[in-house]
């Protein structure tokens, strides 16, 4: 039965649409267009009667048109289903941009029959169709499609739905071109951004790209334009100092003073003239007016490291600085405003001293706002060359050398010590190695002693576990029996076993304990 004025049944158009309903699906349901074609062809095979079908993709480097996908073709015709940009009826319809029909293979002589026909029908025409893949304007490659040549059957409707699946195609390229195109653009915009806040924030005097220092970079950044007080906590030698320059060098306060004073080098009486000042006469050799490190940093910063050696009065006359950011000099009567950011630094724990006898818990809450730990040079080995280059580089030009590498063993050597100095124990060895070297050359014999190791030094162990317990048995017991004056009742009891086993340690180890009485 056909439908009235179209000239085609009913069952036709169905299967049309069922076919353009299962290429869609097939398009939606694959991001890569490869993993889409093969679901694509079986579904034009199902519905179009296609004996093979071919999804070919044009090469812009090779100017060559080659299969991408293909159903009903062996890996041979596959490999030969290669065709040069205008030759042939697949290149030519790839350089034209028009779609292509052929009613019998044996009629079109561009027909370069390369595949040949299905081998189940060799002695049967077939019909050819090739409609273009377009993106925009530029075709891309060619959906071609080959079935048995029937009289009846009116190819140029397969030539019609093959020509609007090949447009499907093309969207779909050109969608998923422009998705890529976006997410590349962001993760690029993405690393950008996330390059230029690590450059824009990453202080110019410390060195490091570890995870851990990523994380104090990250902390400086977003503190250093605030007033708010910051507390330093590290071991000594991680570079405190270093971090609490870059916090007021990138404040809005760079312009001003950086006063730095160390609270443990100064007695009490001292140090309190240092910080606040002290007036003519306030006592024995104040021949004049001084003013003290809060007035000079006024409009600045204060650096005040090894705040936690600090005496309990000392404490209280910070936490008014603290509090009300004025004070009155030493012997004066006079209160003086500042206007100062203070930056703090320890390490020491300061929350296990806050009692009043060591730590004021107040002070602490003040000090504490806004706290940074910098992590001791063990926990970011990956730090530990980018110091050792720089310090090389450093000390090279201080000393006029010209130091060219480290030697793998020095590098070992470097990597595998636990740092307890941290940096600047790190830079002390590298001065010292530079004085050393005669060669241009940083070797393991020109790191200090407590850097060797066993194999450097040729010191590696030597006997078993046993022998060497055995020993320390030995020395702990006649230890025991020296400081007992020879008494084994007392020297078990020091070591805190029996008489009984202390004599049988005796026996064993041939000791006499004889030898150790008055």
């Amino acid at each position: 039965m056909r439908r009235k004025g179209t000239g085609k049944g009913v069952g036709t158009e169905a299967r049309e649409l069922s076919c353009l309903v299962e290429v869609a699906q097939a398009l939606d349901s694959n991001l890569d267009l490869r993993d889409a074609a093969r679901p694509l062809l079986k579904a034009v095979s199902k519905h179009l009667r296609m004996k093979r079908g071919k999804f070919l993709l044009l090469n812009r480097r090779t100017e060559q048109v080659t299969v991408e996908e293909a159903h009903g073709l062996s890996l041979t015709e596959e490999e030969q289903s290669r065709y040069a940009h205008g030759s042939g009826l697949i290149g030519r319809v790839v350089a034209t941009g028009q779609p292509a029909l052929g009613l019998s293979s044996s009629d079109e002589p561009r027909f370069l029959k390369r595949t040949g026909p299905p081998t189940e029908v060799p002695k049967r025409e077939i019909s050819w169709i090739c409609a273009p893949v377009r993106l925009g304007r530029q075709v891309v490659g060619a959906l071609c499609v080959d079935r048995l040549f029937e009289p009846t059957v009116p190819v140029a409707e397969d030539l019609r739905v093959l020509s609007v699946i090949a447009s499907m195609v093309g969207r779909a390229v050109r969608l998923r071109e422009s998705v890529q195109e976006e997410r590349q653009r962001l993760v690029a915009e993405n690393i950008r951004l996330h390059e230029e806040l690590k450059d824009r924030f990453r202080p110019d005097n410390i060195i490091g790209n570890s995870h851990e220092m990523q994380e104090v970079y990250d902390l400086v950044a977003r503190v250093c334009k605030m007033e708010t007080t910051v507390l330093l906590l590290g071991e000594s030698g991680v570079g405190k100092e270093l971090v609490a320059h870059a916090v007021h060098y990138n404040s809005p306060r760079a312009d001003g003073s950086f006063v730095k004073v160390n609270c443990a080098a100064l007695p009490e009486n001292i140090l309190e003239s240092e910080l606040f000042g002290h007036e003519k006469g306030a006592f024995t050799g104040a021949h004049t007016e001084r003013k003290g490190r809060f007035e000079l940093a006024d409009g600045g910063t204060i650096f005040l490291d090894e705040i936690g050696d600090l005496t309990p009065r000392m404490q209280i006359r910070l936490l008014r600085v603290l509090q009300e950011r004025e004070f009155e000099r030493v012997g004066g009567t006079e209160t003086i405003q500042v206007d100062v950011r203070v930056i703090a630094a320890t390490n020491r724990e300061l929350e296990e001293l806050t009692d009043p006898a060591r730590f004021r818990q107040d002070l602490y809450y003040r000090l504490n706002v806004f706290p940074i730990h910098i992590p001791p040079l063990r926990e970011r080995k990956t730090d530990i060359l980018l110091l050792a280059d720089y310090f090389v580089e450093k000390y090279s030009r201080k000393y006029a050398k010209e130091i060219k590498r480290i030697s793998t063993p020095a590098i070992d050597m470097l990597v595998v010590y636990h740092w307890p100095g941290n940096v600047r124990e790190l830079e002390n060895c590298i001065e010292r190695a530079v004085l050393m070297s005669n060669d241009d050359v940083i070797h393991g014999h020109h790191l200090p002693p407590t850097l060797q190791t066993a194999e450097a030094s040729g010191t590696t162990l030597r006997g078993t576990l046993g022998e060497k317990l055995d020993a320390l048995e030995r020395e702990l017991i006649v230890e025991a029996l020296k400081s007992s004056r020879g008494n084994r009742a007392k020297a078990a009891r020091a070591l805190g076993i029996t008489e009984r086993l202390m004599g049988l340690r005796v026996r064993k180890h041939a000791i006499d304990a004889r030898r150790f009485r008055p």
